[in-house]
């Protein structure tokens, strides 16, 4: 049952879409490093697509009827939208789901320190990386300060030609015998994940001697004081994320792939948000949920395992005059959802790893996986063969390309998404989105055509009228 190359089916009005389609994710992931910019993000692009805000219709008391389009934002990492339907929100909703964190090393509270006659920043890893593959790489610090009087302080620095850019050293090869002989989990250890922030000191001639103490810390200081208002106690109430340094690159002599940070998992976000603002009146209410955390096991107030989608979800039945707790419940039970994660693409280096039957291929299309979790499919959600079946239609009668896979071999490791998170409330949910190289590295790499066929999925997706 092998899968068409994609490439194969586009003529020159598909090709001309697709690059259209490819530019504008690659310019999202570009701008949108963190999970606030991603917000920031999807919410300029769903105000120009006429949505309005969730507390601006409850404030005005509006009545939500088939055609119109609300958003909602949670703690600014957190964003749904949706476009209503045609039929009542108790017979379901069509949503896509995909969540706008990604690995990175955030700043710890108390992160700055002066050794070696140089200035350091101290890191907390955050989702699962490699450690070894944030060494030597140019890297950008992107994120909010708030200090105490509520004034909150924007940073992006190391993006911007002009800018200069940060990073954690590596050991030299010459000295490297003892750390070459380590585990590849431990060559460079989350402690020692140390960003190198300066190495020039403070010189104020007023000063004596026996005052002169941390001076390079004191440079870094001070700059933060004079470019950003910043003392060194606010790194207390900060969010501060180190995200490898500079945009997103076609990738590949042919210019087919994408070379970008944080594809895991903007690139299913992006396509997913694209088709929701293209819903066009769906017949069911067409949700697009962009959450946080994922990568963390989707906990806390931003989260899939917080109770706020469920909120909206009752605050946009109860505009539309539909709510009862009982239409709640039908409403989340009778929806269809498509988890929007991505996969793992076969990669020929790596061969040993994969099954070649049931493994995703750059090219072939968007990818459906049944079930994810580890070994022996814990804590994985199963979706149900009929609505397998009813996604096979939706998708070949609108000229999808698709294929199935699973992550990899049985027995060498897993992973998850929110699509169990979701299926706790009995909808029907599966695992789709595009296969990646590289997964969870700081530069992965997608397929342009695999972009685009999750776009046309995704609009087909909201398009569906199921058999409920």
């Amino acid at each position: 049952m092998e899968r068409k190359n994609a490439w194969n089916t586009y003529d020159e009005n598909a090709m001309k879409e697709l690059e259209q389609v490819t530019e504008q994710y690659r310019r999202f992931i570009s701008e949108g490093k963190t999970e606030r910019e991603c917000a920031q993000l999807t919410v300029e692009m769903a105000k120009e697509h006429g949505y309005i805000s969730l507390e601006e219709a409850v404030a005005s008391g509006r009545q939500l009827k088939a055609g119109d389009k609300i958003y909602a934002v949670h703690k600014k990492k957190l964003v749904v939208l949706f476009e209503i339907g045609t039929e009542p929100m108790e017979k379901g909703m069509n949503i896509l789901g995909a969540h706008i964190d990604s690995p990175r090393l955030d700043l710890k509270q108390n992160p700055l320190y002066e050794d070696g006659e140089m200035a350091l920043l101290d890191t907390h890893y955050y989702g699962g990386i490699k450690k070894y593959q944030w060494a030597s790489i140019p890297l950008a610090l992107h994120g909010v300060v708030v200090k105490k009087d509520g004034t909150v302080i924007e940073l992006a620095i190391g993006e911007k030609a002009e800018d200069p850019v940060l990073g954690i050293s590596d050991l030299l090869i010459h000295l490297s015998g003892e750390q070459m002989q380590k585990k590849a989990a431990v060559v460079v250890e989350g402690e020692n994940l140390n960003i190198i922030v300066g190495s020039r000191p403070w010189k104020d001639p007023e000063e004596k001697d026996e005052e002169k103490k941390e001076l390079i810390k004191k440079t870094l200081l001070e700059y933060l004081k004079k470019e950003y208002g910043m003392e060194e106690e606010d790194f207390l109430s900060a969010e501060l994320e180190a995200v490898p340094a500079g945009p997103a690159r076609d990738f590949g002599l042919d210019r087919s792939m994408i070379l970008g940070y944080g594809q895991d998992d903007r690139i299913c976000a992006f396509t997913s948000l694209l088709a929701q603002l293209e819903a066009d009146h769906p017949t069911h209410t067409a949700v697009c949920l962009l959450t946080d955390k994922e990568e963390i096991g989707s906990m806390g107030a931003t989260g899939m395992q917080s109770r706020y989608f469920e909120n909206v979800v009752a605050e946009v039945l109860n505009l539309t005059g539909q709510y009862s707790d009982l239409a709640l419940r039908r409403c989340l039970q009778h929806s269809h959802m498509l988890s929007s994660d991505v996969s793992a693409a076969f990669d020929p280096n790596y061969a040993s790893a994969f099954e070649k039957k049931n493994i995703a291929y750059l090219g072939r299309g968007m990818v459906f996986n049944k079930y994810t979790g580890s070994r022996g499919k814990s804590g994985s959600n199963d979706a149900c063969a009929e609505y397998i079946g009813e996604l096979r239609k939706v998708m070949d009668d609108s000229n999808v390309c698709w294929q199935t896979a699973e992550l990899g071999k049985v027995d060498q490791g897993g992973g998850g998404t929110i699509a169990y998170i979701t299926a706790n409330y009995g909808m029907d949910v599966i695992d789709s989105g595009v296969a990646l190289l590289s997964m969870h590295s700081p530069w992965e790499i997608s397929s342009k055509a695999d972009i685009y066929e999750a776009y046309k999925g995704y609009k087909a997706f909201q398009k569906a009228d199921w058999e409920r």
